[in-house]
């Protein structure tokens, strides 16, 4: 959905929506008077929580419809980042064989930062996407910990709470986030934060740009203290020409394609619409409780 509702349709009760844009939500909110039920397709809600619609109307996500995709997307620039491609994509521009790039993968030293065989491995943010990433990071030698709200054991992997976090972090080599943006989440990855990380460690985030202090970010980079970071999300999008995440250095950026098209969403949708008929809010998955998803 990418115009505002056509008049006609403004006695609708159920929105489903799908990478909106926000007037268009704070359209739908503002115009829509009989609404009692927002279905969104992607994993977060933070943009249909921004749009403000009404307390009693009812929002579901659509969690689990990217898991696949996203997982694969936040394997890859795990991979890209650890392997160093943007590094060998530099030369390749600049029409050089980097001779360096081998010798230091064969160094005792440094060689062991090129690979995940081994490598200790958190994932911030332990739903259903981090499940889906989780054994494919473990299938190539990771050691894999999550991060979540209650600490446990999730799908066969330790998880720890926030809490537990920074004892975590000066042990970790690479740091990926699937945060979802929300007032508690807001820069988690901050300054402080990133200081905890050793110097060879490398940062992935496909969660949400706002959870990302990108001035601090930028400064690890910059002076050694983090070695590497992939970004599929940035706090704006599309990013600024001026923003310095552009140029900063062993950086890897892609423009938030990780989701792609929602997976079954047909078949979700079917299940839901018909769960909202028979049962009303009680019957329907992924409700989002709006306090817990702001922070509150």
């Amino acid at each position: 959905m990418r115009d505002t509702i056509a008049d006609e349709h403004l006695d609708a009760e159920v929105l489903v929506t799908w990478a909106s844009p926000a007037r268009v939500l704070d359209d739908a909110a503002r115009r829509l008077g009989r609404l009692r039920w927002v279905q969104s397709l992607a994993a977060g809600p933070d943009a249909v929580l921004a749009a403000g619609f009404a307390p009693g109307v009812v929002i579901t996500s659509g969690r689990g419809l990217h898991d696949t995709p996203v997982a694969e997307h936040a394997l890859a620039l795990a991979l890209a980042t650890v392997r160093r491609i943007d590094r060998s994509l530099a030369a390749q521009r600049d029409h050089v064989w980097d001779r360096g790039l081998g010798k230091e993968q064969a160094s005792a030293e440094t060689g062991p930062t090129f690979t995940l065989d081994g490598a200790r491995v958190t994932i911030w943010g332990f739903g259903s996407i981090a499940q889906r990433l989780a054994p494919l990071l473990a299938a190539l030698g990771a050691r894999v910990t999550g991060v979540a709200g209650t600490p446990g054991v999730r799908a066969g992997f330790p998880v720890v709470d926030d809490a537990g976090l920074r004892a975590l972090l000066p042990e970790t080599d690479l740091l990926i986030s699937l945060l979802p943006a929300t007032a508690a989440t807001r820069h988690a990855v901050d300054a402080a934060t990133l200081a905890l990380l050793p110097a060879h460690a490398r940062f992935v985030n496909v969660g949400r740009g706002a959870t990302v202090d990108e001035d601090a970010l930028v400064a690890a980079l910059r002076s050694g203290a983090l070695a590497g970071a992939a970004l599929d999300v940035t706090a704006t999008e599309p990013l600024p020409a001026a923003s310095a995440l552009w140029d900063a250095p062993h950086l890897i950026l892609t423009p938030h394609v990780a989701g792609g098209r929602p997976q079954g969403a047909q078949s979700f949708l079917t299940d839901q619409v018909r769960a909202w008929t028979r049962s009303g809010r009680s019957g329907l998955r992924n409700l989002v409780t709006r306090e817990d998803d702001l922070g509150g």
